[in-house]
């Protein structure tokens, strides 16, 4: 039997989610212990995780799905995201010279969620949905010139979209910070804490949870899958890893994975006077520039503020929690907006933005390196997985998200990764 080494397969977070620490308190499902045996093991109970399971499980109803959480559900990576379900290509992914693979991505983009839409009005789901679309916004050149590119691939594509003056951005985001936008009414903003927790807790009834089980080794002896956490194990045919960058302490290929640490922040909730300002309702802001910051308001009048990047390990979140606040007060110069929650997260990153995902041993599969888009591009491969497992046909990955590339081995890699964010930051120092 052939073990891979323990290492860390799941982040250690300095500070809880601010979305979980909002809703209310969950009783965790039980960690796994002792021995026992399953038809198929995901590891990791995120978006990516949940649709894999989902989908084995309803095509496999007499099969024993387990899924497996480092943390408790709402507290890991999945609740710590800001919340944008995107239809359409991420600014930076959008080319003019891919327009039908990009029609066919966001076709599938679509489905997936409208997919999610239904399943939380069958179960009543309270994840505070809005459709409510989504700026893109620039304040610098930097920031103009890529949101002049996503505007060209919009027209290109045929997608509705709406160009929007400083003074317009500001009268609907109450900041005039930011000198053009558009708007796309191809978005919807959720609790992302409160979505990963209804999508697990109206699972399929043959799909046992076990939370606070992190996995430390993963072993095959040409039959089973041995998964092995502190307080138990348990052997499987297959195995589904869906805990992002962290898959790659494995099996996954480390050469093609790192962990980037992002961080959020929200404010109290708004007095009406402010509230009113901001435009009295739920929307969100993303940078036409990759390192600024994104803005959105909540259903509890709250606003959050994401920013601020770092390479495989957390900055201290205190420190991160002043730049974040400078941030929002060059948007907002007038107005006092204290921080109520302030928290890190992880994404998994490659080195051109395409995912790690397929069949990467016998019966062992990965799906991995989101690059920011976690719910839907989390949840439309994770499902896709699960259906190349279980034999059937899928479209073309490799073809249409193209694949992970390799990266240099650590230093080389960190010396790359602040060589090239140090001068992006310059760039775009106004977007941030």
């Amino acid at each position: 039997m052939t073990a891979m080494p323990q290492h860390h397969t799941y982040p250690g977070y300095q500070r809880s989610c601010g979305w979980n620490d909002l809703l209310a308190k969950r009783e965790p499902a039980p960690a796994l212990e002792d021995s026992q045996r399953a038809d198929v093991v995901v590891i990791g109970a995120g978006f990516t995780g949940m649709a894999a399971a989902r989908y084995w499980a309803r095509q496999r109803p007499d099969q024993s799905v387990y899924l497996l959480d480092a943390s408790h559900v709402g507290e890991g990576s999945p609740g710590r995201n800001s919340g944008f379900l995107l239809e359409i290509a991420l600014a930076n992914d959008a080319a003019t010279d891919q327009l039908l693979r990009m029609g066919e991505i966001n076709r599938l983009s679509r489905q997936t969620v409208a997919r999610l839409k239904l399943f939380i009005e069958e179960h009543a789901i309270d994840c505070q949905w809005r459709q409510s679309g989504t700026y893109r916004a620039a304040a610098g050149d930097a920031g103009m010139k890529s949101l002049t590119a996503y505007r060209t691939f919009l027209q290109a594509a045929g997608l509705e979209f709406e160009e929007l003056s400083r003074a317009q951005l500001a009268e609907r985001t109450g900041s005039a910070y930011y000198r053009a936008g558009l708007y796309s009414p191809d978005c919807t903003l959720v609790q992302p804490a409160a979505l990963i927790r209804g999508l697990v807790d109206n699972r399929p009834g043959n799909i046992s949870l076990f939370e606070h089980s992190p996995v430390t080794t993963l072993a095959h002896d040409h039959q089973h899958w041995r998964v092995t956490t502190p307080r138990g194990e348990v052997q499987a045919r297959h195995v589904i890893l869906a805990n992002n960058a962290f898959s790659r302490h494995l099996g996954a290929d480390p050469a093609r994975l790192s962990v980037i640490y992002t961080y959020a922040a929200l404010t109290a909730p708004l007095p009406d006077a402010v509230w009113q300002r901001l435009g009295a309702g739920c929307w969100g802001l993303l940078p036409a520039h990759r390192l600024g910051c994104t803005l959105r308001t909540t259903a509890d009048r709250r606003l959050l503020i994401r920013s601020e990047y770092s390479f495989e390990q957390e900055s201290d979140n205190d420190a991160v929690a002043l730049k974040l606040q400078a941030s929002l007060q060059r948007r907002y110069p007038d107005l006092a907006l204290p921080f109520t929650h302030v928290w890190g997260g992880t994404t998994g990153f490659t080195h051109n933005g395409a995912p790690l995902w397929g069949e990467i041993g016998p019966r062992l599969h990965v799906a991995a390196g989101c690059n920011g888009g976690g719910v839907v591009k989390g949840t439309l491969l994770g499902e896709l997985l699960a259906r190349q497992a279980l034999g059937e046909t899928v479209p073309d990955i490799a073809r249409l998200f193209g694949q992970a590339s390799w990266m240099p081995p650590q230093p080389v890699r960190r010396l790359g990764f602040q060589l090239v964010s140090n001068w992006e930051k310059h760039r775009a120092k106004d977007e941030r």
